[in-house]
């Protein structure tokens, strides 16, 4: 038990706790117990960061312990330069999640906190697995606490969202698992994720294997035209689901092709190249078209989501070193920006109870520092230099340009979009006269809601100003992926 197991368990066990032992009546205790554990959660992240060795492309921290011996299933975690940002971006939204709702959730407060709580130790258990296995078990649990996050806690239609992100992700999930079965047979009865990397796979199986996974990770992106859980689930959800799903859930999807179709399938990866950019381009151009004409903000930021996250696969599909880093910057930067702009939709529905843009306008009159804040995470959103959002899109449109021009300009395209959408938004909102009695009843941000914005908008200029200790940590890593996908087509040229 180290490093890794302490990050992934310590929110668990504590989420446990609150489970069986936390009521109503005990509230504030409740609470207080909860950001110890999201506190400790994150601090145990810390030394990992700290000792990370940015010179190797090997696998760190790892940990190996047998679980069941009669299929070769072992505890086996560790992480690289790639996952290392996800466990410490994982443990930093669980804390700003149980500030968010510190004194929105009034009912069945322990199982709300224990099941965000949960599902940030599970969520993390997925980007340390290094068994197949261990991995698939972490990556559906996850659905279990989210489920129940937008089943009880969501709004009108709760029940019909929270099914349809069960069916949806599930149901992509079978067929991974009928891939990890053929790899574990393929290997000799081994579910180790490394060795896979090195099997000699043929080109036709390869290809099932890629489409086997591209079912369950496009699904969990998502990627157009799989997409369309995503708004209805972020509508009805309550504000820290949204959060906690547009940051990070998102994300165990685009990672899955890092650990499983670039380095298992590639040259499937490369022969299927040409469909995910294409698939890639229509999630930033017409998805982002789809934005204009929405009427409900969250909606509009999901939307936006899937746009954004379009870079991502985008990137990880051209194949060079700027395309892909760009994609995963983009995924931490993304973490931040979606977890901002959906809190700070979250501190207008606390005060108007709408989520309609027609329902607002003319905020900056009644909320000046709330709307600073606003400012910068719409600024952010589309894109501008300076900010978090700028750094990954840039670098996938400059790696774009150097696969393809075309595809660079299309990508680029975007961004006019994402402006569009973006800013059109805030002025119907933000800006102009006050609107109606519900607007001018509205007071300003609290020191809590004060607290967890000023958090996320010193990480979004900093990583937006400074960005070069994030990619230092992940260039080695990405640069082994890239050599180990070349060198597989080119042993399969030869």
């Amino acid at each position: 038990m180290g490093l890794l197991s302490l990050a992934i368990w310590t929110p668990i066990i504590f989420g446990v706790i609150l489970l069986v032992l936390g009521r109503d009546d005990q509230a504030n205790v409740v609470r207080w117990v909860a950001l110890v554990g999201a506190l400790l959660g994150l601090m145990v992240t810390i030394p990992l960061y700290i000792h990370f060795d940015v010179t190797t492309a090997s696998m760190q921290f790892v940990e190996w312990l047998p679980w069941i011996d009669r299929f070769n299933i072992h505890y086996h975690l560790g992480i690289d330069g790639i996952s290392l940002w996800f466990v410490l971006l994982t443990a930093f939204i669980n804390v700003i999640v149980v500030i968010a709702g510190w004194e929105v959730i009034t009912q069945r407060v322990n199982q709300y906190m224990g099941a965000f709580l949960i599902l940030s130790g599970l969520m993390i258990g997925v980007f340390c697995a290094l068994d197949g296995m261990l991995f698939y078990v972490f990556f559906e649990a996850t659905l279990i606490p989210m489920y129940l996050i937008i089943g009880i806690w969501g709004g009108a239609n709760k029940i019909y969202a929270a099914f349809k992100f069960f069916l949806y992700t599930l149901l992509g999930s079978l067929l991974l698992l009928l891939a990890l079965i053929y790899l574990y047979n393929a290997s000799n009865g081994s579910f180790d994720m490394l060795l896979w990397q090195q099997l000699p796979l043929d080109g036709t199986v390869q290809t099932w294997l890629f489409f086997a996974f591209l079912a369950a990770f496009a699904v969990k992106v998502p990627m157009w035209p799989v997409h369309t859980w995503l708004p209805d689930v972020h509508v009805e959800a309550p504000t820290g689901g949204s959060a906690v799903l547009a940051a990070i859930m998102l994300k165990l999807g685009a990672y899955g092709f890092l650990r499983f179709s670039l380095p298992i399938t590639p040259d499937a990866a490369h022969e299927w190249a040409g469909l995910m950019i294409a698939l890639s381009l229509v999630a930033v151009i017409y998805v982002g078209l789809v934005s204009l004409v929405q009427t409900d903000m969250k909606k509009l930021v999901a939307y936006s989501s899937v746009a954004h996250m379009g870079f991502v696969t985008l990137g990880f599909f051209i194949f060079n070193d700027l395309g892909v880093a760009g994609g995963i910057v983009q995924m931490i930067s993304h973490g931040f920006v979606s977890a901002a702009m959906f809190l700070g939709i979250g501190v207008l529905y606390d005060r108007v109870h709408s989520r309609d843009i027609a329902s607002y306008g003319g905020v900056i009159n009644t909320m000046p520092k709330f709307t600073a804040f606003a400012m910068l995470f719409f600024m952010a959103n589309c894109g501008l230099p300076g900010t978090a959002g700028f750094v990954g899109e840039w670098m996938v449109i400059l790696g774009a340009v150097q696969f393809n021009f075309w595809v660079g300009m299309a990508a680029a395209s975007a961004l006019f979009f994402g402006a569009a959408y973006t800013l059109w938004m805030f002025k119907r909102v933000y800006l102009g006269h006050v609107a109606n009695d519900h607007v001018k009843k509205m007071h300003d941000i609290c020191p809590r809601e004060f607290l967890f914005l000023t958090l996320l908008a010193v990480l979004i200029l900093y990583m937006g100003l400074f960005p070069k200790p994030i990619t230092d940590v992940m260039d080695v890593s990405v640069a082994e992926l890239l050599q180990h996908v070349a060198q597989s087509k080119l042993n399969t040229s030869n």
